[in-house]
């Protein structure tokens, strides 16, 4: 109970630091996740319904990034948006996009393997009725999207949860540069690195607090869906 009053009181606190490291982590998670899906779950539809050679290999290269080490990620990142990398002219290091653009990188194969493997589940069993009825190739996909709407759901929530408890690709990309690009997970490890677990563990509490908050919303959400 002592690790929560701390809690709360950073939040009630006039906490400036507090504020902006929960919006940072807000925005970046948000901006993470929203890119991911839309790229992930597009690309998993597509590849998920259609039937061509070699799409078995494409499923095991992303079965393999689906659990691409998040300091690989971010080593890749850091080598193209460096000042001497290819895209070192636009300046984006150390800045919240470059953490964003990170995350994407780590997140959207997770998106697209799973929605791939759902829609590919559910397009077996619509495909015949579909047909049947005389539904156009478009009207199928909706039709697909519309009954895998929940899955949908559930993994954009996976999605938000490793993009918002990521901590190795951001700190690498980001630097953890104080009102800047410092989040949750990149402060609660300074904290611990400096022997203050007390503020550590209150900092992980609010994450926590805020990943619950984030599920109840998911979930009202995938029960309307239904």
């Amino acid at each position: 109970m002592e690790y929560f009053k701390q809690a709360f009181d950073l939040i009630l606190h006039d906490n400036s630091e507090l504020r902006q490291i929960i919006l940072t982590t807000l925005v970046m998670s948000f901006f993470s996740t929203v890119i991911s899906s839309f790229i992930g779950i597009i690309l998993g539809v597509i590849l998920g319904r259609a039937k061509f050679r070699g799409k078995g290999i494409i499923i095991r290269i992303l079965n393999t990034l689906m659990s691409l080490p998040p300091v690989v990620a971010g080593l890749a990142v850091f080598m193209l948006f460096r000042s001497v990398g290819p895209f070192g002219s636009l300046h984006l290091m150390f800045t919240v996009t470059v953490m964003v653009i990170a995350q994407v990188l780590l997140i959207t194969p997770v998106v697209c393997g799973l929605s791939a493997s759902a829609a590919e589940e559910k397009s077996a069993q619509l495909t015949e009725t579909a047909l049947g009825i005389g539904l156009s190739r478009l009207k199928q996909t909706g039709l697909l999207i519309r009954e895998c709407s929940g899955q949908f759901v559930s993994i954009v929530l996976l999605a938000f949860g490793r993009s918002i408890a990521e901590v190795g690709a951001v700190s690498m990309v980001g630097g953890n540069i104080q009102f800047k690009t410092r989040v949750m997970t990149t402060a609660i490890m300074l904290e611990s690195n400096k022997g203050d677990f007390e503020k550590a563990l209150a900092l992980g509490i609010i994450l926590l607090l805020i990943s619950f908050a984030v599920n109840i919303i998911a979930y009202t959400l995938k029960e309307k869906i239904k």
